[in-house]
């Protein structure tokens, strides 16, 4: 099945617009939220929710940024209060990080906010519209990622340099 290059430019442009007003709107709600916090900080703070405490090693490979750029990302998370650093019982010579209380309530505040504009944007979409373009977005991402290997973390530019 072949796509036309007029299709092809089209969705490429959509898709390259859409990211960036997602990037817009996670700035908004950290400064809407949080005042001077860092928008990045969410993408650190997710795994920590998702699946408890971790390296900084770790939680720079599943954002696909440097640890040195992680390091720095969370010491601001930290001094903030969101996220909170402890021993490694496996390894008394390296420390883990948890996401604290504070962290928590932070991402709740904000899911509930993108839920709201969400709702707003998605207002004039029926329920059948939604889901649809929900599936078709799982089905482009999921073969993005076949597609598109992912680079040498050495290759790799940090998410949210000079931001």
């Amino acid at each position: 099945m072949s796509i036309s290059p007029d299709t092809r430019d089209r969705l490429t442009a959509s898709i390259a617009q859409l990211i960036r007003t997602g990037r817009q709107i996670s700035t908004r709600a950290a400064s809407q939220l949080y005042g001077e916090l860092p928008s990045y900080g969410w993408t650190l703070l997710l795994p920590l929710e998702q699946d408890g405490d971790q390296r900084c090693s770790a939680l720079a490979a599943r954002a696909g940024i440097d640890v040195s750029v992680a390091s720095r990302q969370l010491a601001v998370l930290e001094r903030s209060g969101y996220v909170e650093r402890h021993p490694d019982p496996r390894d008394g010579r390296a420390t883990l990080l948890r996401l604290t209380p504070q962290g928590a309530e932070a991402l709740a505040a904000t899911r509930a906010m993108r839920a709201d504009w969400a709702l707003a944007a998605l207002s004039g979409w029926s329920e059948h519209d939604a889901r649809r373009l929900t599936d078709l977005l799982d089905r482009l991402r999921a073969d993005i990622e076949v597609a598109v290997p992912a680079a040498p973390s050495a290759a790799r530019e940090p998410l949210g340099a000079g931001r």
